[in-house]
């Protein structure tokens, strides 16, 4: 998320793209899911009975090797430490008791298996959309009038972050809910993260994201769908409302961007709030002001010179950490979780996503994304953007920033549903999963009506 442009100050790193149970498998159709790094992991497929290789939807599952877990182990084991911070607090970033205590529990305790065998359970497949192989995780409900939708994470996140709503969103009736809201569920990597293929050229903007999307739901036989996504996630969602097309019938963020571009400009150039703020438009204000000012030192880094992070590709505490310090609240939360009052997010939560991360050597392509959206764009990542398509925005509070009603009225004409949360933060659907999909099903309700 957040990429730099040429605007001056804080507002320079703000920008993006003008964003199973129960359930049956879609396509049988299935071939090599690809080539692997060696002693790195194991990719397994079969034949993709005669369909092109362009166009074939190829069945995938994923195995890490024993060398590559061992390996692993091995690098935390010798870490060399810093000298611990100069306060009581995570002013100066993580914490080193936090880290010792995840590289403790990292190296004896965890066990990726665990979340392997979780994927593996699901129908997860691979297509080359615009000369890229995708991956994602295609989950069918039982009720075949289910409303098709697409969920993209961010950074520092990744399919990890929507295994908790498989099952409640396709399979209702199993969790308290009706099967009149039931969802088909794509899930798809980013380019350049976890399973998809990792760009060898420059320009996988939002833009470009956006269209691929929509090329993989027509190609999943869907007419008529919704779309989702925080982070980057909002970005390619948000874009994929802006280029409208076909069959996309509304979208759901839970990090919008509504900025006015009065309050974008005094932020960017450390003016003082307006008087006639709101209480609600002040909080907002406050915590944009804060995260502009305390929060984008890796955005910098990776709009700028995201190829200078070799030390996140050799070290995996390096890793950890720099995922660990995305925002504030979110890196306090997870401190939590390794010093025993877990709350949202486990130890293994957190280790499942950045093992991920470190199995794929997906560290700088990820990173590539902040680059590649600044050479494209200069507006600003939480600016309005002039969707008019139906928009459902889920407001958590310990999010980034917490987008007032008044902000989102304007921002999106066709404002479909519009709730506040009373818990969760950036990484919504990893976790509160009960609220958010409660919140899938209010939001597209309406939609459901609509579409018969």
């Amino acid at each position: 998320m957040f990429t730099a442009s040429s605007l001056p100050t804080r507002r320079g790193v703000l920008v993006g793209a003008a964003a199973a149970g129960g359930a049956g498998l879609f396509f049988a159709h299935s071939a090599t899911a690809g080539d692997a790094p060696p002693g790195e992991l194991t990719k397994h497929g079969d034949s993709s009975m005669g369909l092109e290789k362009n166009t074939a939807v190829r069945r995938f599952t994923f195995t890490a090797s024993d060398d590559a877990l061992a390996d692993l182990r091995r690098r935390i084991a010798a870490t060399k430490w810093p000298d611990r911070e100069t306060v009581a607090d995570t002013t100066q970033g993580v914490q080193l008791a936090t880290m010792q205590e995840l590289a403790r529990y990292w190296a004896a305790d965890y066990d990726w298996r665990k979340v392997e065998a979780r994927l593996s359970a699901l129908p997860q497949f691979v297509t080359e959309v615009d000369g890229l192989d995708i991956h994602f995780i295609h989950v069918r409900s039982n009720n075949e009038n289910a409303l098709p939708m697409i969920v993209t994470h961010g950074w520092p996140g990744s399919i990890i972050e929507q295994l908790k709503i498989i099952d409640p969103l396709t399979n209702p009736t199993a969790h308290g809910a009706t099967a009149s809201e039931a969802f088909h569920l794509v899930i798809p990597s980013l380019p350049g993260y976890g399973f998809s293929g990792r760009p060898t050229t420059p320009g996988w903007t939002p833009d470009r994201i956006a269209r691929a999307w929509a090329t993989l739901m027509q190609r999943l036989g869907y007419e008529r769908y919704v779309a989702q996504g925080g982070d980057w996630g909002n970005a390619v969602s948000e874009t994929m409302a802006l280029q409208q097309p076909p069959g996309l019938l509304g979208i759901n963020t839970n990090m919008a961007a509504t900025v006015p571009p009065d309050i974008s400009k005094a932020l960017a150039f450390h003016q003082p709030p307006p008087a006639a703020l709101t209480a609600e438009e002040r909080n907002a204000w406050d915590q944009l002001n804060f995260f502009y000012a305390k929060g984008l030192g890796y955005a910098i880094e990776m709009n700028n010179r995201p190829q200078t992070l070799y030390a996140l590709v050799d070290s995996p505490i390096g890793l950890a950490a720099w995922m660990l310090d995305h925002d504030d609240r979110s890196e306090k939360m997870i401190a939590r979780s390794f010093s025993g009052q877990s709350e949202g997010l486990t130890r293994d939560d957190v280790l499942d996503n950045v093992t991920l991360y470190w199995l794929t050597n997906t560290t700088i392509s990820s990173a590539r994304l902040y680059w590649d959206t600044a050479q494209a764009s200069s507006a600003g990542f939480f600016d309005a953007r002039g969707i008019k398509i139906p928009v459902a925005v889920s407001v958590f509070p310990d999010e980034i920033y917490a987008a007032p009603r008044s902000w989102a009225e304007q921002a999106y004409p066709k404002l479909i549903h519009y709730n506040k949360l009373d818990k969760g933060g950036h990484f919504a659907a990893w976790e509160q999963p009960q609220l958010f999909v409660e919140e899938m099903r209010a939001s597209f309700k309406s939609l459901r009506t609509d579409n018969g």
